[in-house]
């Protein structure tokens, strides 16, 4: 039977046996491998790119903007929350209006692996032809993958005023049709992108310092669209992230979900393999590898006692789930299912777990290995129940 300890070395100094270079080059793979949804962004600079990263991943400014990295001459790549351990990636091009700007070198590059286009525009900037010539161009490459006209900075239209009430933009369609000034601008926008885009979101993400009472105002719609535009295998992805980081309880918890989220999607995906327990030591393996990176997030040192007391008090309980996990795949299609949703839940359970067993180690507690177990068996529940409220079929 495999465990934790025996797939993973004690330290980083330990010689890695030939067992664990397995292992730990199929939990690579398996990362790489898991299904990330990306997102290709089009739109000029200054209307309100980074925002929707932001207000997408809740990362701060200074990870948006450290994180983006050039992908063409004028494409820049940020995959989050790390290029080794991505759940989203987001392509912005930011050569439009360059007077030699040719889109060609994007479509070659960047489309092939595109699930989804946000054209951002400014609701009341109606000089746009440098982003609808290039779109045309790029939404002839690839007729079928769904494009987002977002309109932004909403604001602008009524400078110096709240946001009206009721919100007008929930429904940019109707109020195109109001003889308004807000109608007007909406209704250009959809003329100068007739025929370019598959669904249409007004939003308004400002700096809570601009005083407006909804500093994110949309942003939940714009989430909802993407999620309802992507391909079915890439949605849980958006939602179990924007869902589960609204209620984290502090900043280094906030930065060990996007990698438990890797590790858990990864594991899910792994499970899927039909050969009762082929998969069990890549799973096994991405599960220890998750706990030596909550470690280095917490600024722990995962040595093998550590690693014993883990594995101990969760171990024999992840493998009694991970055994009837494997028996349930001589189950039909029933099978695979929960084959994925217990992959899925062990993985992220643990993840949650040892956030918790390195916070408590911080603040000087020394954890029972029952109230670790403890801690695993409540986030299975709450892990459980992700999965089932946003796997797509």
């Amino acid at each position: 039977m495999f465990s934790l300890t025996s797939l993973w070395p004690s330290s980083s100094k330990t010689p890695l046996s030939d067992k664990q270079q397995a292992a730990a080059a199929a939990a690579k793979t398996q990362l790489a491998q898991a299904p990330i949804p990306v997102l290709w962004m089009i739109g000029k600079t200054q209307t309100g790119k980074s925002s929707i990263v932001r207000f997408l991943t809740k990362a701060t400014a200074a990870e948006v903007g450290n994180g983006f990295q050039p992908k063409t001459k004028a494409t820049n790549a940020f995959a989050f929350p790390s290029e080794a351990e991505p759940i989203i990636r987001f392509f912005d091009t930011r050569g439009l209006g360059e007077a030699h700007y040719d889109p060609a070198t994007d479509i070659s590059s960047i489309s092939p692996n595109a699930h989804l286009v946000l054209v951002t525009t400014r609701l009341i900037d109606h000089a746009v032809s440098e982003v609808v010539n290039p779109l045309k161009a790029i939404r002839k490459a690839a007729q079928t993958r769904p494009v987002i006209l977002v309109i932004t900075c909403l604001h602008e239209a009524y400078p110096g005023d709240q946001q009206p009430q009721p919100d007008p933009f929930a429904n940019p369609l109707e109020l195109a049709q109001q003889p308004t000034d807000l109608g007007s601008h909406v209704q250009r926008q959809l003329a100068d992108f007739s025929g370019l885009y598959d669904q249409v979101v007004c939003i308004d993400l400002t700096n809570p310092t601009e005083g407006f009472h909804q500093p994110d105002l949309g942003g939940d719609r714009l989430q909802q669209a993407i999620i309802d535009q992507l391909p079915a295998a890439y949605r849980h992805a958006v939602m179990q992230m924007t869902d589960v980081m609204q209620v984290l309880k502090d900043d280094t918890q906030r930065r060990a979900i996007p990698t438990i989220l890797a590790h858990s999607s990864a594991a899910a995906a792994a499970a899927a393999v039909p050969w009762p327990w082929a998969d069990m030591p890549v799973v096994i393996g991405l599960q220890t590898r998750l706990l030596y990176r909550i470690a280095e997030i917490y600024g722990q040192t995962l040595e093998v006692g550590t690693l014993m007391q883990l594995a101990t008090s969760i171990g024999s309980q992840i493998v009694r789930r991970m055994a009837l996990r494997e028996l349930c795949k001589a189950i039909p299609l029933v099978g695979s299912a929960v084959n994925a949703a217990l992959a899925f839940a062990t993985t992220y359970a643990l993840g949650l777990a040892a956030c918790w067993y390195f916070s408590e180690i911080k603040k000087g507690h020394a954890p029972t290995a029952n109230q670790l177990r403890d801690q695993w068996l409540n986030q299975m529940n709450a892990a459980q129940d992700i999965w089932t409220r946003y796997k797509q079929p």
